[in-house]
């Protein structure tokens, strides 16, 4: 309990600071004088120099460009510290809301799944959603242009996935990879699937903390949703959600004026208490997290919470609907149309107040016609949502059966 109070209360420093007129081309990190933070040195070097090769692990930088003209970047691992080149299947690995490639890397070699990964043999790919310190490039528009943010997790999975795994699969000698994603980056996936997207070049998906139903969170996430407070952002004209500016602290300051609400504990009140994070990588975490998002992100996941549906975006009128989507209410994503052979391994904890083991039911629900053979449940019932990527006994836990998992597959 006292790590996660020591990363709450360092979190809500973080989300106090109001530096929204920091220059937008740089991610403000607040570290003093004459410190180079770790946001610091991924946002000039690159992820590759600063987190990969700083380890002594051979990294690439490559680029990837959306059909709507995102330019995303994306590294590879492909030889293990021993020196030896990757011998087994390509791996895809997906961050989730607030975070970026650099997220998976935070701990130690010995604790971070990338690393883990490239040892066992495995050709890793380090994916980086449109927006974030790495994937803020576009083909005409610049981050200062409103018109940059206007995309939410359904665009993500409308374009962002498919680029990423089409290079990933055109750059592999058109090898089906594996799919690793943390809680956004679950629900783009199974929204990908659900529509029979992306699973001609995919070997398995291992998904942490999935999120597809949002009906029992607990969190202040639903208090927020409840109170429209995304959709208020968005109509005074707001459209990037970045730590520090005037959106991100305007919806913190809201949440955090509901009674009830423990702001010393925010970590904890908004995602479950963490058992199992280092306090020691508190700092570095917050160095380079949370990163930028779109307001219509937020709006789009508020919407989930409210109807308890996973569905497209929904416009708020009919006649934008109709031109959109040519019926009056956004399509819903179907879970069971999902390939029931398409092999699926879906880690989930007791204590996260995102993925609730309530909603993980209503998907496990989704998924009965799913091949029970091709179907994994993984419960850790002491794990809330960041455990899963910052957990120190991860590895054992959640990544070696992962590992296990793809063996089979």
């Amino acid at each position: 309990m006292a790590k996660t109070s020591a990363v709450s209360v360092l979190v809500v420093l973080l989300l106090s600071a109001a530096s929204c007129f920091a220059a937008r081309t740089k991610l403000s990190t607040g570290s003093s004088e004459g410190t180079k933070s770790v946001a610091h040195w991924v946002d000039d070097d690159g992820i590759c120099r600063s987190m990969v090769e700083s380890q002594g692990y051979a990294c690439e930088e490559h680029q990837v460009t959306t059909e709507d003209g995102y330019i995303l970047g994306i590294q590879r691992m492909q030889v293990a510290k021993s020196g030896k080149k990757a011998y087994k299947p390509p791996v895809l690995i997906q961050h989730g809301l607030f975070s970026d490639g650099a997220t998976w890397m935070l701990n130690s070699p010995a604790e971070s799944l990338p690393f883990l990964l490239v040892d066992d043999g495995y050709d890793v790919w380090i994916a980086n959603t449109r927006g974030t310190i790495h994937s803020q490039g576009h083909t005409s528009l610049s981050p200062n242009d409103g018109a940059y943010w206007e995309w939410s997790w359904e665009e993500l999975a409308d374009y962002d996935l498919p680029a990423v795994f089409q290079y990933v699969y055109d750059h592999t000698g058109q090898q089906k990879h594996h799919y690793i994603g943390h809680s956004l980056g679950t629900l783009t996936a199974l929204a990908a699937f659900a529509e029979g997207d992306l699973l001609n070049m995919s070997r398995s998906a291992a998904l942490l903390c999935p999120i597809a139903h949002l009906n029992h969170i607990t969190s202040p996430s639903k208090i927020a949703a409840d109170m429209y407070l995304a959709e208020d952002i968005y109509k005074l004209g707001y459209r990037e959600f970045l730590k520090g500016g005037l959106a991100f602290t305007k919806f913190i300051d809201a949440v955090c004026s509901k009674p009830g609400i423990n702001c010393t504990d925010l970590v904890a009140a908004m995602t479950g208490p963490s058992c199992c994070v280092n306090a020691s990588r508190v700092d570095p975490f917050l160095d380079s997290q949370p990163q930028p998002t779109s307001v219509k992100n937020i709006v789009h996941l508020s919407q989930m919470i409210r109807t308890g549906n996973i569905a497209k975006y929904d416009y708020g009128n009919e006649a934008d609907n109709m031109d959109h989507y040519h019926q009056p209410t956004p399509p819903a994503y179907i879970m069971s149309k999902i390939q029931p052979s398409f092999p699926l391994f879906l880690a989930y904890g007791g204590k996260d107040m995102l993925a609730d083991v309530d909603d993980m039911a209503i998907l496990i629900d989704n998924l009965k016609d799913h091949d029970d053979s091709k179907l994994v449940l993984h419960f850790v019932d002491s794990y809330a949502h960041v455990d899963f990527v910052f957990g120190v006994n991860a590895h054992s836990v959640v990544y070696g059966p992962i590992m296990d998992f793809f063996k089979l597959h």
